[in-house]
């Protein structure tokens, strides 16, 4: 499929796909014309890529996790994947329970506040 389809049917840009292609994400064979053509299984790559990114992931990172896909298209736990994810979710963890202290101080300094009163 060329990559307007591509773009239709997974619901992102073409400049997207472009820039996936570029970064290693996604590969593309080259007719004669110059034109991109891609696998049928290209929609389900770029839905897995999509995907990854809303988890927070970098694309380099995505690759690596791309790049271990088994021949159906389900995704394998590449050798240190699992560590790296594990650390980013420690990460995330720590800054949920920083903002949720930050929250906290937040409403407490709001509720020690008298409102100040309209003048007459």
């Amino acid at each position: 499929m060329l990559i307007g389809e591509l773009a239709r049917r997974s619901g992102t840009s073409v400049r997207l796909l472009r820039y996936y292609e570029r970064v290693g994400l996604l590969s593309a064979q080259r007719r004669s014309n110059g034109y991109r053509e891609y696998d049928e299984d290209a929609e389900q790559v770029v839905g897995k890529i999509r995907m990854l990114l809303d988890a927070g992931l970098p694309t380099r990172l995505i690759r690596h996790i791309i790049g271990c896909a088994n021949p159906d298209g389900s995704l394998t736990a590449c050798p240190g994947v699992l560590d790296t994810l594990r650390s980013r979710l420690s990460d995330l963890d720590r800054q949920a329970a920083d903002l949720a202290s930050t929250r906290a101080l937040l409403v407490q300094t709001m509720d020690t506040l008298t409102p100040q009163r309209e003048p007459a």
